[in-house]
């Protein structure tokens, strides 16, 4: 994902948009969803990891005992439950099958809930981790919106082919008949 999202988010993606192909448009949307939907689903896994260090936080504010996560386990339904709906309107999903994470922020995410076991850490190390996951669900969040607005450029110089002539739907319909 890493090679792809630099360069996507390259200063030269977009270079001569209007003069490409249609075909070639298309190609450039598709992979921007692509690497989109890898991105939203790491940024998921990222968020519930988060929910469940604030889950423990919140555990242990209440009087739970460090070391004893049969509860937090319990309640794990509840806690990876919160974020099931994001504000605004969303993007349709893609595909239902999730890409396996890969690159840079992957193995950031794993370095930090690696090191991390719940039975055995400080509130001290809890509230670092909580703050590491915060910055990277940021770091994600924002890749994200980088690359909306590549397919919003995208999608939009696809209308306006569609709106003066330039491309057809029948094309459309037929390339996906073949």
């Amino acid at each position: 994902m890493d090679v792809d999202l630099d360069r996507i988010l390259g200063d030269d993606y977009l270079v001569g948009l209007a003069e490409r192909s249609v075909a070639e448009v298309r190609s450039l949307r598709a992979e921007c969803q692509a690497v989109e939907t890898q991105l939203s689903y790491l940024r998921r896994l990222v968020q519930g990891r988060h929910d469940i260090v604030t889950g423990e936080m919140d555990r242990r504010l209440a009087g739970g005992e460090p070391g004893d996560v049969h509860e937090l386990v319990e309640r794990l339904p509840e806690i990876l439950s919160d974020r099931i709906r994001a504000p605004g309107p969303g993007r349709l999903v893609a595909s239902i099958e999730p890409p396996e994470p890969s690159g840079y922020l992957a193995e950031h995410l794993d370095s930090i809930a690696g090191a991390l076991p719940l039975e055995d850490v400080t509130d001290e190390d809890l509230d670092a981790t909580a703050g590491q996951l915060a910055a990277l669900e940021g770091e994600v969040s924002g890749l994200r919106r980088a690359l909306f607005t590549r397919i919003d450029t995208i999608e939009g110089e696809l209308t306006r082919r569609y709106a003066a002539g330039e491309a057809r739907v029948d094309d459309l319909l037929a390339h996906h008949a073949d």
